[in-house]
């Protein structure tokens, strides 16, 4: 990359470069488009833990956790439950692929304990070698996230 002084920054090839004032967000499920906006800024929760993007953010893929998305657009920040999926960013616009997608508003929070409770009476019963326990215990992981989203829409 060259280094440009203050007499020849006026020919720099860079000059015109802005970075992006937003991203385009859509989610998708199988049975819908769920969202579909310009946005600040996405927190999510990946395989390897929780990511943030911004405006100008390197392209790359991953794939997300059940767990927590949060997005930000002006002053208002949405929170939302996934199920399991796929995130992409390129040019600004993110594209993540998900089983579901749930606002925080959007959510029962009794059903969401009546499975929390399912699905602690399930693990006790079983052990870690049995085929049910990972399907139990991803039943116990989403009714938690679930359970922590809703909390943050009764906040506000």
């Amino acid at each position: 990359m060259a280094v440009y002084d203050r007499a020849t920054i006026s020919s720099c090839p860079y000059k015109e470069y802005k970075m992006a004032e937003k991203m385009k967000l859509e989610i998708v499920t199988p049975y819908k488009k769920v969202v579909d906006i310009e946005v600040d800024e996405v927190t999510a929760t990946g395989k390897l833990g929780e990511f943030g993007v911004l405006p100008g953010h390197a392209p790359f893929l991953t794939s997300l956790n059940i767990g927590e998305l949060c997005y930000r657009t002006d002053t208002v920040s949405v929170c939302m439950a996934l199920n399991w999926g796929y995130f992409e960013i390129k040019d600004d616009k993110i594209i993540i692929l998900v089983e579901t997608a749930e606002y925080s508003d959007e959510i029962d929070v009794e059903r969401a304990k009546a499975a929390l409770g399912r699905a602690e009476e399930a693990l006790k019963k079983l052990t870690p070698e049995d085929k049910q326990f990972k399907v139990y215990e991803a039943a116990l992981e989403r009714s938690i996230i679930r359970m922590q989203v809703a909390g943050k829409a009764t906040r506000k």
